[in-house]
């Protein structure tokens, strides 16, 4: 099971956390987040895969991070259409797709973007994009009829892990965030290597 460390803003942190070799590390592109990232990407291991993530932002906004950045995938976080993913996939770059959770959730809407997008990531549906660090229903899941694998998000700390571990499904890569800062952006990382060796099956 991978891992994707996201929300990150601080160049001297993004250090200290690609030394724990993180699967993805995620940076947000949102202006209207705390953790919104501005500076400078510092030189990580090549292993590690720079997420940008996206609220409904225009294509030529997009591709212009992905060029200054370097980026390796990219994750939409807004009401983004099947046909802007399928027009985003054709710049040769891993295409995550987000939806928002909660009890009445109908997986009928993932369907047009099957293929789309080379993931879904499955978030607490709450009063921002993402990052309000509460878990959604997981039983729910068990609605999901796709193969698609998928990023599992939302409040996720080192508590949840067993929970995790129990269920029966496609998961591609856990995307944890709020549950191991100490401020918004700023990540311990001590916490973080705990969750990544407790992670492991």
């Amino acid at each position: 099971m991978k891992l994707k460390i996201c929300g990150m803003k601080y160049p001297e942190n993004i250090l200290e956390v690609s030394q724990l070799l993180p699967d993805y590390i995620g940076f947000i592109f949102w202006k209207k987040s705390s953790r919104y990232f501005d500076s400078e990407i510092p030189k990580i291991n090549k292993s590690i895969k720079k997420v940008g993530v996206f609220v409904d932002a225009t294509l030529e906004e997009i591709i212009s991070k992905i060029k200054k950045y370097n980026l390796n995938a990219i994750q939409l976080h807004g009401n983004e259409s099947a046909e802007f993913c399928k027009k985003l996939k054709q710049k040769d770059i891993e295409i995550i797709k987000t939806f928002s959770v909660n009890d009445d959730f109908n997986f009928s809407v993932v369907e047009p973007f099957e293929n789309a997008c080379d993931y879904f990531l499955f978030d607490t549906k709450g009063k921002l994009p993402g990052g309000n660090g509460i878990t959604f229903n997981w039983q729910i899941l068990e609605k999901y009829k796709s193969q698609k694998p998928f990023f599992l998000s939302g409040g996720i700390g080192i508590e949840e892990i067993e929970n995790i571990k129990k269920l029966n499904l496609p998961i591609y890569a856990i995307d944890v965030n709020s549950k191991f800062e100490i401020e918004a952006g700023l990540k311990n990382t001590e916490l973080l290597k705990s969750f990544k060796n407790k992670l492991k099956f």
